[in-house]
């Protein structure tokens, strides 16, 4: 199964996320060998996420998805046709394009369970800053790409761009990390949140809620 959701926003770095290449032994090779349009690929291995294809894998389907980015317009009036990259979405199809005719060419595709980032051993939290993550983002951390009104985030002055690396006494190094972080603590606890912007450190102080 190979799964387009939100694919209309590929960026200037042509960033494509896949995820779900641990599904089956066949999907690394096939991907790298179709990645005629050199795109920055960002891969994951789980099979589940919050999209159509889980439902795929827990059927035993190997599935991977499609990807370019949250961002800020998602599920709402602004996300007119003017902002998608009409170009970058003929390319991702072209890029699945290779990747279905080289599947049609096997016998059988097989498919392989996988450590899933969302099983029971995912960290549980009952707060949130706010934001919305930069899901394409590779580097240590946690970026925001998008800063919700009269949310912690916002009243803490975090703006888009900003790079939670630590909260409270914790390290936040990826988006685990982040999620772990949140499990911590409590709405209406105040703790200090550090960010990098621009190459600087900041430490704020943030509400949860």
């Amino acid at each position: 199964m190979i799964n387009f959701d939100m694919v209309g926003r590929l960026n200037e770095d042509k960033t494509l996320a896949i995820n779900g290449i641990g599904t089956s032994s066949y999907w690394d090779e096939l991907i790298n060998d179709a990645n005629i349009y050199n795109f920055k690929l960002k891969t994951t291995e789980s099979g589940i996420g919050p999209s159509d294809h889980t439902s795929f894998y827990l059927q035993d389907i190997p599935s991977i998805h499609f990807f370019t980015g949250q961002h800020e317009d998602y599920h709402k009036p602004t996300d007119t046709a003017d902002k998608l990259n009409y170009e970058g979405m003929v390319r991702i199809a072209d890029l699945a394009a290779c990747i279905v005719r080289e599947l049609g060419k096997q016998d059988d595709i097989p498919f392989t369970k996988t450590k899933d980032s969302s099983s029971d051993d995912a960290p549980r939290f009952k707060v949130t800053l706010g934001v919305v993550p930069d899901y394409l983002f590779s580097g240590t951390g946690m970026r925001i790409d998008g800063v919700s009104e009269e949310r912690p985030a916002q009243l803490a002055g975090m703006k888009k761009g900003d790079v939670v690396v630590r909260i409270g006494e914790l390290e936040v190094n990826d988006m685990m990390g982040y999620m772990e972080g949140l499990s911590m603590f409590e709405a209406g606890e105040t703790t200090e949140v550090e960010v990098l912007r621009n190459g600087s450190a900041l430490v704020m102080s943030v509400t949860w809620d």
